[in-house]
């Protein structure tokens, strides 16, 4: 494994951060077990009765659980690995008996919520590599290999908008029209709202040719921008396997729309018609693709899936210039941004911003348009800014840095806030994450640590309340809402990395951990981590030993996949025992804490933590010098799989 260190320094007053985050790792370990035996059945499957009268609602039966593994590898207890497997079997087979599955994957379905299902296996592929390689590269063959129908090598595109492992499946619904419901329509508009003359009233719904035939014939076949997140599948098999045709595919891929959106002047398009064209279904727009720029959520799901393509683009070629596929797009929008308060914005998503911003909703702040369309840029909304994070994180550049900077100067509000929500990404505080980062918000970390309680305690609270639930198909988000794990808190402050990116990315860490006694992944028990800033040169982390009487062995593991390399490491260290004091003082001294510094040269450090001690590390990191890969410290460096 390589170097290991002692901690020396003494634990005296156990900061209060330390103590919150073993309190909440404890408290999640309550919760999870009240919601598996409220809401499961013995085999892991959720209890529910109904059906699926459409292809939407097989992501929500997975999301209910998408970040139990997550937890496991944070130091979750050591039986939620094995408990999260087997929801994720037993909701496999649910969903096989009601129609959306085929040998274990989605029949076809759009990549927005495809990449929402996958969350739950891409974790636990993270957990337990080797029991989930085969399905990996399994699922990843879909998209590789041709043969299954979902990719045309000759035009680098994905060949319709729903697609997944049963090449029957056509079409973007069933029946004669997409189930639009009258308060989807009023909130998000309709496809191809250019359809109707101008003027003509609205037909019903079941009869509306942007809901029918023309909506089929003009974004139901060829590739949309939301179908980039199926690059995050086959980076997960990459990684796991080390099968180049893995990584050539992600390359072509990703280069191919990273040439259309070239042509476009940097915007990413959103729509290619099965001959390879940008917009040859729309009347050379660029726009209006599904799931894309004008329907339903422009930016939300176009920038979030772009940003799991350009990510894996770049950890699959080590070529960061794949963020390019991003940045402009990014940068386009903003240019387009406007000081308004969000009372006065034409947001399309009131209910999150209204929770998420609460009483700076009449803060006058940047507003960025999220949607375009033949009348031009609408739907403007606070900036989103796991994309502008994400970018920053992987890249640690000044540019990157300084978008942010400015993205914090244009808002009106105080990024040091945390507010007390949680939506389904299970993120959201990125704001005054970054402004503690940067050393303006020194007590974030109790601040989210007793946020996070709180929601833990508020979705007990609703999970007895529904208990015992009779669930409709129309209230089967009832689970992933009263899903008690919370997360976004420990992978800040455990791994210095934002929260997943919730339509289908793989993590960002700085740094992760593994017991090196249980050799398994996370923190151990009574041990508390706190990464206080994601500086290269000097990515500093304290780790703590709370047990009185026991000592840890921790492995710091540079990166979310061993993809960074510790070049060296200072550490705090404290050699002079007199602080304890002579038989009858009545007080004791201070420890004299100097420091030392260690080399490295790979990306696992050992660190052994006696009773009650701490240690500050300070890394220096060489970034995204390693292929990243599911390896581990306690695997055979000859047994790497390469092929």
């Amino acid at each position: 494994m390589g170097s290991v260190i002692t901690a020396s320094v003494p634990l005296l007053e156990p900061p209060g951060w330390a103590t919150a985050q073993r309190a909440l790792f404890d408290l999640l370990d309550h919760a999870w077990r009240r919601f598996a035996d409220d809401f499961t059945d013995s085999d892991g499957r959720l209890r529910y009765a109904g059906g699926l009268g459409s292809r939407d609602g097989a992501d929500d039966f997975y999301e209910a659980f998408f970040n139990w593994p997550q937890l496991y590898l944070l130091g979750g207890h050591e039986d939620l690995l094995a408990q999260s497997e087997r929801h994720w079997e037993g909701v496999t087979r649910q969903l096989t008996e009601l129609g959306m599955l085929k040998d274990e994957y989605e029949r076809g379905y759009d990549w927005f919520h495809q990449g929402e299902s996958l969350l739950l296996f891409y974790f636990l592929c993270m957990a337990a590599p080797g029991r989930w390689k085969h399905r990996a590269r399994r699922f990843a063959d879909l998209y590789v290999d041709p043969r299954h129908g979902n990719y045309d090598p000759e035009h680098r595109i994905i060949r319709r908008p729903h697609n997944g492992s049963d090449p029957d499946r056509r079409g973007l619904f069933d029946g004669d029209a997409y189930p639009w419901l009258p308060q989807e329509a009023r909130t998000y508009g309709f496809p191809l709202e250019w359809t109707l003359p101008d003027g003509a009233d609205a037909p019903p719904l079941d009869r509306d040719p942007r809901l029918g035939d023309e909506m089929r014939r003009r974004i139901g076949s060829g590739d949309t921008a939301v179908n980039l997140a199926a690059s995050g599948l086959v980076l997960n098999a990459l990684m796991l396997t080390g099968d180049p045709r893995y990584r050539d595919w992600i390359a072509e891929y990703v280069d191919a729309w990273r040439d259309r959106a070239t042509v476009h002047g940097g915007i990413l398009p959103d729509n290619v018609a099965p001959d390879g064209t940008v917009g040859g279904l729309l009347d050379g727009r660029w726009y209006g693709g599904h799931y894309g720029w004008s329907w339903p959520h422009g930016w939300y799901s176009v920038g979030h899936a772009a940003m799991v393509a350009a990510l894996a683009g770049a950890a699959a070629t080590g070529d960061d210039s794949c963020l390019d596929l991003v940045r402009p797009t990014l940068d386009e929008i903003i240019s387009h941004g406007r000081i308004m308060t969000f009372m006065e914005a034409d947001s399309s998503l009131r209910s999150k911003w209204t929770v998420q911003l609460r009483e700076d909703v009449t803060t006058p702040t940047l507003h960025v348009p999220f949607r375009y369309a033949d009348r031009g840029w609408f739907d403007y909304n606070p900036m989103l800014m796991a994309v502008p994070i994400a970018l920053w994180h992987h890249s640690a550049s000044a540019a990157d840095r300084e978008r942010l900077e400015r993205l914090r100067s244009a808002g009106g509000y105080d990024w040091r806030t945390v507010r007390p929500f949680r939506n389904k990404e299970e993120a959201g505080h990125e704001e005054p994450w970054f402004a503690f980062l940067t050393g303006d918000a020194p007590d974030y970390p109790e601040r989210i640590l007793a946020a996070a309680q709180a929601q833990v305690r508020h979705r007990l609270a609703r999970m007895e309340r529904y208990r015992g639930t009779d669930v409709p198909e129309a209230d089967i988000h009832l689970w992933q809402q009263s899903n008690p794990v919370v997360t976004e808190a420990l992978v800040q402050l455990t791994w210095g990395g934002p929260q997943v990116i919730y339509n289908g990315g793989l993590q960002q860490a700085r740094v992760r951990y593994y017991d090196a006694v249980a050799r398994r992944p996370g923190l151990p028990s009574s041990v508390a981590a706190l990464v206080s800033c994601v500086d290269p040169e000097a990515t500093v982390v304290d780790l703590v030993n709370l047990d009185p009487e026991g000592a840890r062995s921790v492995i710091v593991q540079a990166g979310a996949f061993a993809e960074h390399s510790i070049r060296s490491v200072h550490h705090t260290m404290c050699d002079n025992p007199t602080w304890i004091g002579g038989l009858y003082d009545y007080g004791h001294g201070q420890p004299v804490v100097t420091s030392a510094m260690v080399r490295v040269g790979g990306p696992w450090l050992g660190v052994e933590l006696p009773r009650s001690t701490r240690i500050r590390l300070t890394l220096r990191l060489d970034l995204h010098s390693r292929p990243p890969s599911y390896r581990t410290p306690f695997d055979d460096p000859g047994t790497e799989e390469t092929s």
